[in-house]
């Protein structure tokens, strides 16, 4: 199935067994994309040489704690993706995990790890911004 089409099916077919085959492969395949870079992030840190220079010493911690930070981040991404999964399993893939509303395909589209509706995720984040203020 193509994007095109997924957007052109009607709304009573939402989440249905082929949309649902989508976005599985669409999540395996983000998922086994981020796998590699991780790799080669990983990679890359192992093969790093020691430097005597300091400048080179400091120049190097900086890439390192960069490399660190994207990594980290890709591994929160892995995890997102993993619990996406497991959602499809459990037949909750698409449904906000608030509301029980549709999330909506086009929102899935963008962020196929996406848990939360338009309005709830707008909701929570109102509500961090209100509690970072206070």
């Amino acid at each position: 199935m193509t994007v095109e089409e997924l957007l052109h099916q009607p709304a009573a077919d939402y989440m249905n067994d082929a949309q649902q085959a989508f976005f599985r492969e669409l999540l395996l395949a983000q998922r086994a994309e981020l796998q590699t870079r991780i790799a080669g992030e990983f990679g890359e840190l192992r093969e790093q040489e020691i430097h005597s220079d300091p400048a080179d010493i400091g120049s190097a911690e900086e890439q390192r704690q960069w490399q660190l930070r994207l990594l980290e981040r890709e591994k929160k991404l892995l995890d997102k993706i993993d619990r996406s999964l497991d959602r499809l399993a459990r037949g909750e893939y698409g449904w906000g995990a608030e509301t029980g509303e549709p999330i909506g395909l086009k929102r899935l589209l963008l962020r196929p790890t996406a848990s939360l509706c338009v309005e709830a995720k707008e909701r929570q984040e109102q509500q961090e911004k209100h509690l970072r203020d206070a």
